[in-house]
C-alpha cells in the first residue's frame, strides 16, 4: 500500500498547513491540499475522497480539486464520501453559490460534477482494492478516523481527535496493521488548548500511543505550523519506540 501525505511546505522545514492523503493515486483521504498538489491531469487520477470532518483544513481545497478535474459530457466524476454532518456541510457551507457554484445540484447523471456518498461508522466500504472503515473519534465535530486495509497490509489515519479509544480497540483487532498516522497538534504548555479543542499534545499523543498493543510504525502529522519546533522537540524526547515525525511529499510504502 503507498501511501503519499500531501500537505503544504515551507522553506526549509515542513510547515503543514492543510491535510490531505493520497493512497494508491486513486484514494484520497481529505482535501486540505488535494487541489492544490500536483497537476489537474494528475489529479483526474484520483476517483474517491473521503472527508473526515469538515474544519477548513481537512476540506478547504475540495471545490478546486472537483474543478480542476471536471470533465464535461461523461458520466465518470469523483465520489465524495463523508458522515452525514460531513455530506450537509458540503451542501449548505460549500457548494451554496456563495462560496461556490452549487455543484451538486449542477450534477445530472449524464454529466456530474461530483456524486456525494454517506459514511456510517464502522460499515466498511470497497475502493479500488482497499476496504475502508470510518471509525467515530473524539473530536469538536463529528469526525471519523479511517483503518484502511488490502490483501496484505492495514494503515491507520486517525484524524483529528482528543484521546479516544474505539478506534485503539479497531487498530488492534485489524491484521497485519503497518503503520499509524496520528496527529500531534499543540506542545505540552498549551493542553489547555488541546482540551478545549479536543486534540493532543506530546504527553496525550504518548498516551494514546499506549493503547496500541502492535509494534507499528507511529507517524505524527497535524502539528501546527506555529508551534512545529516546540512539538517536535518535545515529541523526540518522549523517545517512543517507531515513531516518526512525518515528511509531506514522501511516498510511504507498507
Amino acid at each position: 500500500m503507498l501511501v503519499p501525505s500531501s500537505v503544504s511546505e515551507h522553506g526549509e522545514g515542513q510547515l503543514q498547513y492543510l491535510t490531505s492523503y493520497l493512497i494508491n493515486d486513486t484514494v484520497a483521504v481529505d482535501a486540505g491540499s488535494l487541489g492544490l498538489a500536483a497537476t489537474p491531469a494528475e489529479q483526474t487520477r484520483v476517483q474517491h475522497v473521503l472527508i473526515s470532518h469538515t474544519h477548513i483544513d481537512h476540506l478547504g481545497s475540495l471545490p478546486i480539486f472537483v474543478e480542476n478535474i471536471y470533465e464535461s459530457g461523461t458520466p465518470d466524476s469523483v465520489t465524495i464520501y463523508g458522515s452525514a454532518a460531513v455530506l450537509e456541510s458540503l451542501r449548505k457551507d460549500i457548494f451554496n453559490d456563495r462560496v461556490w457554484p452549487d455543484f451538486v445540484s449542477m450534477s445530472t447523471p449524464d454529466d456530474p460534477f461530483l456524486k456525494l456518498e454517506e459514511l456510517q461508522a464502522d460499515k466498511t466500504i470497497d475502493l479500488d482494492g482497499l476496504r475502508i472503515t470510518p471509525i467515530p473519534v473524539n473530536h469538536v465535530v463529528p469526525t471519523f478516523g479511517f483503518l484502511i486495509q488490502d490483501k496484505q497490509t492495514a494503515i491507520l489515519i486517525v484524524s483529528d481527535t482528543g484521546p479516544t479509544d474505539l478506534i485503539w480497540e479497531r487498530a488492534n483487532a485489524a491484521r497485519n496493521l503497518k503503520a499509524v498516522f496520528l496527529e500531534a497538534s499543540f506542545p505540552n504548555s498549551m493542553t489547555w488548548l488541546a482540551d478545549v479543542s479536543k486534540h493532543l499534545t506530546p504527553a496525550l499523543f504518548a498516551a494514546e500511543v499506549r493503547k496500541l498493543r502492535k509494534q507499528v510504525a507511529v507517524i505524527a502529522v497535524h502539528i501546527k505550523a506555529r508551534n512545529r519546533d516546540e512539538v517536535v522537540k518535545e515529541l523526540e524526547e518522549l523517545e517512543i519506540p517507531g515513531v516518526e515525525i512525518g515528511r509531506f511529499g514522501k511516498a510511504y510504502t507498507f
